[in-house]
């Protein structure tokens, strides 16, 4: 079985879902079935954080695919 061609859009996605890891303070995002290690108690400015990482990445990725606003 052929491996996938790992793409830089594939590394960028990894890199923004590391430092949303990172920013929500949480070890792993691997389910690991059991509710103290499943479920987190998060501070709001983590949380924010977190989302203007997926922000910035999704319009990153727009602008170097000449997607933005079809432009």
């Amino acid at each position: 079985m052929a491996r996938k061609k790992t793409t830089n859009r594939d590394k960028k996605l990894a890199e923004a879902v590391e430092q949303i890891r990172k920013a929500l303070g949480i070890e792993t995002l691997e389910t690991r079935r059991r509710d103290a290690l499943d479920f987190h108690d998060l501070a709001v400015w983590s949380i924010r954080d977190a989302i203007q990482i997926a922000f910035n990445a999704g319009y990153e990725a727009g602008f170097r695919d000449g997607e933005l606003l079809n432009r």
